[in-house]
């Protein structure tokens, strides 16, 4: 059976996982074929967990804190509690980065009811299970625009979509229509006619008259870069470039109107929209305040305060 498992990578080549935390083997495991979770965990059989990810950017964990608070927030609202304490998944994860010596990638991790049984109910379940990987991937900053669709795939209600939980089915739908049409990904819109995020990250607009909109959090996951952007744009202001930085309700109609339009995602950090329903954005050119935005995200992925940059401490 390792035999067959080790098939599945290329032999010679660097693993694409070099790392994995399983509490329910008590520590951290190098050999991809071997990061495996039990069948009856909770999560596999009725999606009963929640995940967040932290960005490894040049041997800096970035944003950890503010992704993993917002992890606990999804943990109790899933009803799941974790078998450590935050500074003990805090000190794992940094354990795990720096076993897995990947300098650049991304860090994700897992709090899910556990293994027990295959019941509805994780009342047989002895204890919760906590699971991290790192996944050694390149990602730069985004300079290109893309397309996107409305998506007719229904979003998830307040309660599923405000919390990053496994429960995915939505998301990949809307991702893989996007795909058919020939789009990137799509946009989601609420049940009053509001704009609402895309698949797997937020969306971003700049009005005619240079204001900066993101969309209310109240219906939506409340994304971690996006709460950044809004930190940073107001440098943007200070410079006379842009009016105003604020969160508010947008029509369809209004943000087809917008004169540039974006996303706004961990690995991103910004990602140009040009073509929505077919239809440009603007003038349907990359936006010079949105690469503008891209740039103050990005220099503070890479050179940022202490706060939102850690230094791992690989030996």
């Amino acid at each position: 059976m390792l035999e067959k498992l080790h098939g599945n990578w290329n032999p010679g080549k660097k693993p694409p996982y070099p790392a994995m935390y399983s509490s329910v083997f008590g520590g951290i495991i190098l050999d991809p074929a071997m990061m495996v979770i039990p069948m009856d965990d909770h999560m596999v059989h009725r999606g009963h967990g929640v995940f967040d990810t932290a960005i490894i950017l040049n041997g800096y964990l970035y944003e950890l804190d503010v992704h993993l608070d917002r992890f606990l927030r999804s943990a109790s609202k899933a009803r799941i509690s974790s078998p450590f304490p935050q500074a003990t998944l805090r000190s794992i994860l940094i354990q795990l980065t720096v076993a897995s010596k990947c300098k650049k990638g991304t860090l994700r991790y897992w709090l899910t009811a556990g293994p027990g049984d295959f019941l509805l109910s994780p009342a047989g379940c002895p204890t919760s299970a906590f699971y991290a990987v790192v996944i050694d991937e390149g990602f730069s900053q985004c300079k290109e625009g893309v397309k996107v669709i409305t998506s007719s795939i229904p979003m998830k209600t307040p309660l599923f979509a405000t919390s990053k939980n496994v429960n995915y089915l939505p998301n990949v739908l809307s991702k893989m229509e996007a795909e058919d049409n020939g789009a990137f990904a799509s946009i989601w819109i609420d049940d009053e006619g509001y704009i609402a995020e895309g698949p797997n990250v937020n969306v971003a607009f700049i009005t005619h008259d240079k204001e900066l909109i993101s969309p209310f959090f109240d219906k939506i996951l409340s994304g971690c870069t996006a709460r950044r952007l809004l930190e940073l744009a107001p440098k943007l202001v200070e410079q006379g470039r842009l009016k105003s930085v604020r969160t508010a309700n947008l029509t369809v109609e209004e943000a087809k109107g917008a004169a540039e339009m974006m996303y706004v995602g961990s690995t991103l950090p910004i990602l140009p929209i040009i073509t929505w329903d077919e239809k440009p954005i603007g003038d349907g050119t990359v936006g010079e305040l949105t690469m503008a935005l891209s740039d103050l995200l990005w220099e503070d992925m890479v050179a940022g305060p202490e706060p939102q940059r850690l230094q791992v401490p690989y030996v």
